[in-house]
């Protein structure tokens, strides 16, 4: 039965398209603004910024790929395919470093690993070396440093993806592999890996992206990418079009990392030819069963029991010392909550907006609408606060002299000067996950319950309010967990757009890095961490359900 053409659906279409040029707005504007910005500025750009800015990024996506493609597969793999001690609680533990941000992760292991910290003071206390001075570990804040924190903390993006695809592959070709006189580490090798690439360069694309959108960890560790280049050319020298420019520097890399995964998902399809059955684990015992839990549980010690450890112990130290907290602090914490669940109403329900225009079966352009609308999550925070600095700016003027013509109010910043352009940033950042999630959850809701629903009289608001609402609840849900965290985790684009004297638990702690006070820069990681969290178990108890 045919749909009736309903013209509020039109004004729905015209909502998601209003959407999706907000998301596009940006990119466009950071476009016109690198072409017709001033150009005498490159000789000095190449001259000292732009190679060794260049050089860092790449090396630093180069040991980043390596780490976390050998980290997440090893882990995958291990859980999977054998049966261990520990091995039902590692399965979801492996995942706990998603909880802890780049930045958070650098801070602590900063302190962790100072010549003065615990892990080198035990090390020199187990080979008898009494002084720093004696012996001391390589420095943390360098290329290897950085390359090791963003590894561990961005490893579960691989581990995620490839184990799901390793579950989903069919015993029988291993077992044939095996019959046909393969050993476990040859069918590994020469089966069960190449079947992995397209997971693999999935988990890897998404860690890669993660790691250019960073800038705490980067700046802390001492490490010149094309992020801190961005940051320092508008904040430091007030150079706007520079950094616009080298912002497209980045865009390309992005554009190129995209590319190579959406490649590997084309090819994902060869992958599954039978009806997957699970891949039975081994049992191991003895001597391989301890190498298996030491080799297990070592990316989830390094990249999570530890820092938290270390921000739990600081924060009760700081607390039994003080007493309580300073008012900054719990100013910052309120700030946080507010801004994340601004932009999580706003990102859900102008995600919901999307997923319900991309429904309608007359609709031609739904696939477009949701590429162009989850665009932001690939933009970087510091790439999409320059792009968005323009349109703020013509919004802003717009409604000033409306302001002032109307109401005879003062001129004014009503979108930069206030928190509305960090929502307004959030929103396009963050589209993806609301998109992606009603999108998933509409996809239960049959379409011939809408049919009926219409047979029977209902209007378009009838049936969202009376059908699609009471089924979509727990994917709006799990969309708004989703933004809310990512959102009180953001600090690339909320250093560049927060307006003056406003405070994020973020950008609190970068700043307490930054001066290199830490007084209460482990309350402020710590309660990051903890909000982190609860989309680490979310993700645990649906991914796993009954995998064992």
């Amino acid at each position: 039965m045919k749909l009736q053409k309903n013209h509020r659906i039109t004004l729905w279409q015209v909502l998601g398209w209003i959407t999706v040029l907000m998301v596009l707005a940006p990119i466009l504007s950071l476009l016109i603004l690198a072409i017709t910005g001033n150009f005498d500025h490159w000789h000095n750009l190449l001259q000292y910024v732009i190679p060794t800015a260049l050089s860092n990024t790449l090396l630093l996506l180069i040991g980043v790929a390596i780490v976390v493609g050998l980290v997440g597969t090893g882990s995958a793999w291990l859980t999977s395919a054998y049966h261990f001690p520990t091995r039902k609680i590692l399965m979801w533990a492996l995942l706990l470093p998603l909880a802890v941000p780049t930045y958070i992760m650098a801070f602590a292991y900063l302190d962790l690993l100072h010549p003065l910290g615990p892990i080198q003071g035990v090390i020199r206390e187990l080979l008898g070396y009494s002084s720093p001075r004696e012996f001391r570990l390589p420095d943390i804040r360098s290329m290897i440093g950085a390359i090791f924190i963003m590894g561990l903390a961005l490893y579960p993006y691989v581990y995620l993806s490839v184990r799901v695809m390793f579950m989903s592959q069919s015993a029988n070709l291993v077992e044939a592999a095996r019959t046909l006189g393969c050993t476990p580490r040859q069918a590994f090798i020469r089966l069960i890996l190449p079947m992995a690439r397209p997971a693999i360069a999935v988990g890897i694309s998404l860690a890669l992206l993660e790691t250019l959108n960073d800038i705490g960890a980067s700046e802390f560790l001492g490490i010149q990418t094309l992020t801190v280049s961005i940051y320092t050319a508008w904040v430091t020298r007030s150079n706007l079009s520079a950094a616009a420019q080298i912002a497209i520097f980045m865009l390309f890399i992005v554009t190129m990392i995209i590319y190579v995964e959406r490649l590997s998902r084309q090819r994902q399809r060869y992958a599954n030819t039978q009806r997957p059955r699970a891949i039975q684990p081994q049992i191991l015992t003895g001597w391989k069963a301890i190498l298996a839990i030491i080799f297990g549980w070592l990316p989830v010690i390094a990249g999570f029991v530890f820092p938290a450890l270390y921000l739990i112990i600081e924060t009760l130290k700081r607390i039994h010392n003080v007493g309580t907290v300073s008012n900054a602090l719990l100013s910052s914490t309120i700030n946080t909550v507010i801004l994340a669940a601004i932009a999580t109403l706003l990102t859900v329900f102008l995600g919901l907006i999307i997923a319900w225009v991309v429904r309608q079966p007359r609709f031609k352009y739904g696939k477009a609408m949701v590429r162009l609308g989850s665009l932001g999550y690939a933009i970087p925070g510091s790439v999409l606060a320059i792009g968005l600095l323009s349109p703020l700016v013509l919004i802003d003027s717009a409604i000033s002299h409306i302001m002032e013509v109307f109401f005879s109010f003062p001129p004014q910043l009503y979108l930069m000067g206030s928190i509305a352009g960090l929502v307004i940033a959030y929103c396009i950042r963050f589209m993806a996950m609301g998109i992606g999630s009603v999108e998933s959850g509409y996809a239960r809701i049959p379409l011939s319950l809408d049919n009926a629903a219409q047979t029977l009289g209902y209007s378009p608001t009838q049936i969202f309010r009376k059908i699609h609402f009471p089924l979509l609840k727990p994917a709006l849900g799990a969309a708004a967990l989703l933004v809310f965290v990512d959102a009180m985790k953001e600090l690339s684009a909320t250093l560049l757009l927060r307006p003056l004297n406003f405070e994020t638990l973020s950008t609190w702690l970068y700043a307490e890095a930054a001066r290199g006070t830490y007084e209460e820069g482990a309350i402020a990681a710590l309660l990051i961490v903890l909000v982190g969290l609860l989309p680490v178990i979310f993700l645990a108890r649906t991914q796993f359900k009954n995998t064992y």
